[in-house]
């Protein structure tokens, strides 16, 4: 099997990260690793993390709430395997589904796998939110017009690279502008991307849920910015 590296950005999120390292470690083998980075939380998982003693998991400390950006770009200045995964912390997206993210690397020419809400599969979503999923569909054809892709979900907190691929660009947002700027640069390097089917059990504000209306307004200026001005 591939080996892997889970990145999980985390802020502020103590009722949901002792779940999620163990869906993730229960979806995992041996010679695959874990990179958690703390941005900065106040809520006591800075602390919960910093119990931890495991050999397959790193843990990095952001003094202060940079963004889930800088904490991507953290994770990934440390050793990764051969496929790195995003996981949000946050329990909207199961590590069940690294099964169906890492397929396409195995069995085709895949270099970027997106794991996409709106396509037809076998799993489940939560049905809510329905600006949000408008907003999501916006977002996504705009950053369709500019790449030429025909991507269902952008904004899928499931992204997943081979190492050479995610390494090959040089990232600068420090928040959820990540997402489109991720996928503009890859695009434009002419990286083979790939969607695939996911679950997804999205989370209400009342529940924690924190990109809001300036993300999406971040995202679009994000995605004219990597478009138009950048390499």
């Amino acid at each position: 099997m591939i080996s892997k590296t889970i990145i999980i950005p985390c802020f502020n999120e103590i009722n949901t990260i002792a779940e999620i390292i163990n869906r993730v470690e229960a979806n995992i083998a041996n010679k695959d690793n874990i990179i958690i980075v703390d941005d900065g939380s106040t809520d006591g998982t800075k602390e919960y993390l910093s119990e931890i003693k495991r050999e397959n998991i790193l843990i990095k400390f952001h003094e202060n709430n940079y963004g889930k950006g800088v904490a991507i770009q953290t994770a990934l200045k440390n050793e990764l395997n051969k496929i790195v995964i995003i996981q949000d912390a946050d329990l909207e997206y199961n590590p069940k589904d690294f099964k169906f993210l890492i397929k396409p690397f195995i069995e085709t020419n895949a270099e970027v796998v997106y794991g996409s809400r709106f396509i037809g599969n076998n799993n489940y979503t939560r049905i809510h939110l329905f600006w949000h999923y408008i907003a999501n569909k916006i977002l996504t054809f705009i950053c369709n017009v500019f790449t030429n892709l025909n991507m269902t979900d952008m904004e899928t907190g499931y992204k997943c690279f081979r190492k050479e691929a995610i390494l090959a660009i040089d990232l600068k947002e420090k928040s959820f502008g990540i997402e489109p700027e991720i996928t503009i640069k890859l695009a434009k390097k002419k990286f083979i991307f790939y969607e695939v089917p996911i679950s997804y059990a999205g989370r209400s504000y009342s529940e924690g849920k924190k990109i809001g209306l300036k993300d999406a307004f971040r995202a679009i200026f994000s995605i004219i910015k990597y478009s138009l001005f950048s390499k």
